[in-house]
């Protein structure tokens, strides 16, 4: 059995086999997008790549577990995943400062975070963990808020939240890493392989509780597992490159020690 709370090396597909099935909450797969020519990235097919990955979860996610999967705009185009998950919806990473200037074609500024479910209702969505601010003028917000079909009608769920309201499905507000960021574990990770905590961070609260089991089979540097641990989801995670499995060990056992101190200097 492969051992929970850590990051395993090796290969996805095969360590796979030793997940029990329907035993996963959430996967959080940010694998290969088949773009770059890092060797870990040079896929023939991403599409058919993904379909594999969404059958093999498949199998190890609970009735109503969410998988998230990252990727470019056509990662799951053409082929049918239909028979194995539902897809929910397709999340757009907004990133506008990436300064790539296509010369043939529109520049590609976004990110497709594809979501799903196993089966017709997910069995946690936590809305309220994950609003955001609201941005529309209070008194147009208001103006809208005094239609009938809001104030009376089939819309009223719709009315202001001092909580913040639904992020939607474009996230603007999460912005990639760069050089400069504090939480960057080495320049060789930088958007290829590191996403900032806080974009983990919306995943894992909105669709696990505290205790559930969250699957990372392309763990990187340990982002996902560190998010984890700090809100007390269980986790398995692998990870093909043991440079990277050495940081995010690192990254885990920071991180514990800092909430062994949160916990010291609460109770004292």
């Amino acid at each position: 059995m492969i051992e929970k709370n850590t990051i395993t090396c090796g290969d996805t597909f095969e360590l796979l086999d030793s997940v029990e099935d329907a035993s996963v909450d959430l996967v959080v797969c940010d694998g290969p997008y088949g773009v770059t020519q890092n060797e870990w990235d040079r896929i023939d097919s991403i599409q058919e790549f993904n379909l594999e990955l969404i059958s093999r979860f498949s199998h190890k996610l609970k009735e109503g577990g969410a998988l998230y999967l990252f990727g470019k705009p056509d990662c799951i185009d053409f082929v049918d995943y239909r028979p194995y998950l539902n897809l929910r919806a397709k999340i757009v990473w907004y990133q506008p400062s990436r300064l790539a200037q296509g010369r043939l074609n529109y520049t590609n500024n976004y990110d497709i975070i594809c979501y799903f479910i196993k089966g017709k209702r997910p069995a946690s969505y936590n809305l309220d963990d994950i609003r955001v601010a609201q941005l529309v003028e209070l008194e147009h917000r208001l103006r809208c808020e005094n239609v009938p079909s809001v104030r009376t009608g089939p819309f009223g769920k719709t009315k202001f939240n001092e909580k913040g309201k639904n992020p939607g499905d474009v996230w603007g507000d999460i912005k990639q890493l760069t050089y400069k960021s504090k939480e960057l574990v080495c320049r060789e990770a930088l958007n290829t392989i590191q996403k900032p905590e806080r974009l983990i961070e919306r995943l894992i609260l909105g669709s696990s509780n505290v205790g559930d089991l969250v699957l990372d089979p392309f763990a990187g540097v340990g982002t996902c597992p560190v998010v984890c641990r700090k809100y007390e989801r269980e986790f398995i995670a692998f990870e093909i490159n043991p440079e990277y499995v050495k940081h995010g060990i690192e990254r885990l056992d920071a991180e514990s020690t800092k909430m062994g101190l949160l916990n010291f200097n609460h109770g004292s």
